[in-house]
């Protein structure tokens, strides 16, 4: 198929390049004003299925020219993804996740028909959940991008119920591995100890550490969203979960291990954050009836990938 990725110099979109180029996939590659071009993070064979544009989705010519690429299929991951900076520019967030979401599906919908999968959050369930989440909890969202992600999917439904744009959504939980950012919890807890190590250092600040979140391989993630792609159905929402979740605790305590660090972690006030999610699981029942998906890296083998990739 020919596949759009907005946001394709993001995390998440470099693996899901690499994976669908992989499958056999001609690639469009939408990358966000000043993002690293694909022929920096592709091999020569990869990156010879793919062709390559600037999308700037705060400017209204863009939907129409991601539009007439005439995809098959759409993977719509651009958005502002860093909680704390949806905190401190909620408008930019707004703009960009819900608006840029309603403004491209409505584009896609007026050139031609393909199936479009909006990347949205677990995080759009919010607190009070002990355990496992279905896709019918409530909608609660506790934060500026949880909440500004759930706009997004309100766009993006009300999109489909109006033109019949095949529009499937996607609710991942919290997912890392190779090449995250350090804006992100595991990455910076593996950099914040690997500095410690590097500076013979004891103590590691850090926020709080009592949340579990249901951790998945960002690998495992692209994967399901092809998937999705294939076998999802239109209207409908999936989580792509484990089902287990992980304390950021015994995480600083496994990625200590892995580096060798023998240092502590300490709280410290300034790095609080009163919108944490306690406990966040998701139940992926429905995905893995609909596609037969099972997540096919470990926690361990994330963790250890991430460390390798931060060494080189």
């Amino acid at each position: 198929m020919r596949l759009l990725v907005t946001g394709a110099d993001g995390f998440v979109g470099r693996h899901l390049v690499r994976a669908a180029r992989a499958a056999g996939h001609s690639v469009v590659a939408a990358v966000g004003p000043g993002g690293a071009m694909p022929e920096a993070w592709l091999s020569p064979d990869e990156v010879a299925g793919v062709t390559a544009l600037v999308a700037d989705l705060r400017a209204p010519d863009t939907y129409k020219i991601l539009a007439d690429f005439a995809p098959d299929s759409v993977v719509h991951l651009a958005a502002l993804s860093s909680g704390a900076a949806a905190r401190q520019d909620p408008a930019t967030a707004w703009s960009i996740n819900a608006g840029g979401t309603a403004a491209l599906f409505d584009a896609l919908a007026q050139t031609g028909t393909p199936t479009v999968l909006l990347a949205s959050t677990g995080e759009v369930y919010g607190r009070g959940h002990a355990e496992q989440i279905p896709e019918n909890a409530p909608l609660l969202p506790a934060s500026p991008y949880a909440v500004t992600k759930l706009g997004a999917e309100c766009a993006a439904d009300e999109v489909r119920r109006r033109t019949g744009l095949k529009v499937i959504i996607a609710r991942p939980f919290t997912h890392t591995g190779p090449g995250q950012a350090p804006l992100f919890v595991i990455p910076a807890l593996a950099s914040r100890l690997r500095e410690a190590l590097k500076r013979d250092l004891w103590q590691i600040p850090v926020g709080d550490l009592t949340p579990v979140r249901d951790f998945l391989d960002v690998r495992d993630v692209v994967a399901a969203y092809l998937l999705l792609l294939d076998r999802g159905v239109s209207g409908e929402a999936y989580n792509i979960a484990s089902g287990v979740g992980q304390s950021l605790a015994d995480c600083f305590k496994r990625l200590a291990a892995l580096l060798g660090s023998p240092a502590h972690a300490v709280t410290m006030p300034s790095l609080l954050r009163q919108s944490d999610i306690p406990v966040l699981i998701g139940d992926a029942s429905k995905l893995r009836a609909a596609t037969g998906w099972a997540p096919q890296y470990s926690f361990e083998r994330t963790l250890q990938d991430l460390v390798d990739a931060q060494a080189h």
